[in-house]
């Protein structure tokens, strides 16, 4: 099997020459960062590719696609390079004014051939990624005329569990984006925020940093799916059960953002503890959850956890990760399963309950019959029709920030009708054909764009 070979020119460009299996993102040239990052300013296009996209590794996708190196900076403000993969419909005309969907993947894993830069791409195996499966939601936001942007919000490293990093990075996404001359974006190009799980919770820290890293950009509306609010509250109640493989990649990603943390499994944690890390930061999050569910990090540690995580250190890496704490200007609309086995109901409460005191427009939906797993693709008619609405200019009513408890999103005929689009756009990518149009995106004077 051949691999992609990209040839960088003087102005940054890199052309992908080879497509049969792409290189990971360490051994691709693409991905390293120019000399001279840290003089632009954040957001700006270092280099780009046009790359081919497929439905999980294999099956080609009509869709135009490039790859964007930007300057961005992580949690403490250094220089970095960062990627995103931005999306148009194959059939897109020159010219032609569309909103941005910043769509936040659930990457929820270490290795670098989670990164939906890599994962994306045509050639790429990785069995057990959760952004390959949530390819056939976004190519919905494609059906509806909508640019996409999905960026690698974990960065080089994997950091999953980071705080405020993901924001950034996808925030300097959208500025690379509407820098990017073939998106054929404006400074004024309304842009919508949509994720889930772990991708709710890098939509959450993308709206929470936006009116102070990025007040430039107009943000009109987020819905964020179990975006869970509390990851310590998370890690306590995972780890040692069924789905204790998050606890283990969060520590494993961990450890490099925070010292406090390596300090405390530095000495501390047997040798069997460091080979449970270092799979679980190797394994895509499906792979992870089959294989080390039931593990508790406790066994592995020379003193008791509930000890190691009270320690004014522990506690405080906690807080500084906990959403909530700075306040999102743009309308919000939050989703949760009531039942949620992985992410429990009561950190998503808390997440509302904070945005709601510092004056944010927050809806939130709760459903009694979803569990974690089949709510993303339940509630995507709903999610799309909402940032639809804010992409309009709609106004937010009394009723769109009240909190409502459902049996379930779909209980309308408008919904089951959504769920049948979503089925026939499923098809057409199993099939590698063209997606189609569906509709036409609407701005806010609400008059339809010009085909």
């Amino acid at each position: 099997m051949s691999v992609s070979v990209d040839v960088i020119g003087d102005d940054g460009t890199a052309v992908a020459t080879k497509n049969d299996r792409p290189l990971p993102p360490s051994q691709d040239p693409f991905y390293r960062a120019p000399a001279d990052t840290a003089t632009h300013a954040p957001g700006t296009v270092l280099r780009s590719r046009p790359v081919q996209i497929a439905l999980l590794g294999l099956i080609p996708q009509r869709v135009t696609a490039w790859q964007l190196l930007y300057r961005s900076n992580d949690l403490h403000g250094r220089a970095e390079v960062a990627v995103t993969t931005v999306l148009l419909p194959a059939d897109a005309e020159p010219g032609e004014r569309r909103p941005l969907l910043a769509f936040e993947s659930a990457i929820d894993a270490v290795s670098e051939r989670c990164a939906p830069s890599y994962a994306l791409r045509r050639g790429a195996l990785v069995p057990g990624s959760i952004t390959q499966l949530e390819l056939l939601l976004v190519a919905n936001a494609l059906r509806r005329g909508w640019a996409v942007s999905i960026a690698d919000h974990e960065g080089p490293d994997g950091r999953f569990g980071a705080p405020r990093e993901p924001g950034y990075r996808s925030l300097d996404g959208i500025r690379a984006a509407m820098h990017f001359r073939p998106l054929g974006l404006g400074t004024d190009t309304p842009v919508v925020v949509w994720g889930y799980s772990g991708g709710g919770m890098a939509g959450s820290w993308l709206v929470e940093m936006a009116p102070t890293y990025a007040p430039e950009l107009t943000v009109a509306g987020a819905v964020l799916g179990a975006p869970v609010g509390d990851p310590g509250e998370v890690f306590i109640r995972l780890n040692g059960g069924r789905y204790a493989g998050f606890p283990a990649i969060v520590i494993s990603a961990l450890r490099q953002v925070y010292p406090a943390l390596g300090e405390v499994l530095d000495g501390r944690i047997s040798t069997a503890g460091e080979r449970l890390l270092e799979r679980a930061a190797q394994l895509p999050p499906i792979v992870a959850l089959a294989r080390l569910a039931g593990q508790d990090v406790s066994k592995y540690l020379d003193r008791p956890l509930e000890e190691v995580l009270s320690t004014p250190a522990m506690c405080d890496m906690f807080d500084d990760m906990r959403l909530g704490q700075h306040t999102p200007h743009c309308p919000i609309l939050v989703i949760q399963p009531l039942h949620d086995r992985i992410i429990d109901v009561s950190c998503i409460d808390a997440q509302v309950e904070r945005y709601r005191a510092g004056g944010a427009a927050v809806g939130y939906l709760r459903d009694r019959l979803s569990d974690h797993f089949t709510l993303l693709p339940l509630a995507t008619p709903l999610t799309l029709d909402w940032l639809a609405d804010r992409i309009a200019g709609l106004p937010i009513t009394d009723a769109d920030t009240d909190t409502r408890t459902v049996w379930s999103v779909v209980g309308s005929p408008s919904r089951w009708r959504g769920l049948l689009e979503l089925a026939g756009t499923a098809g057409r990518m199993i099939l590698g054909l063209p997606l189609g149009k569906q509709s036409e995106p609407r701005l806010p004077d609400e008059q339809p764009l010009a085909a």
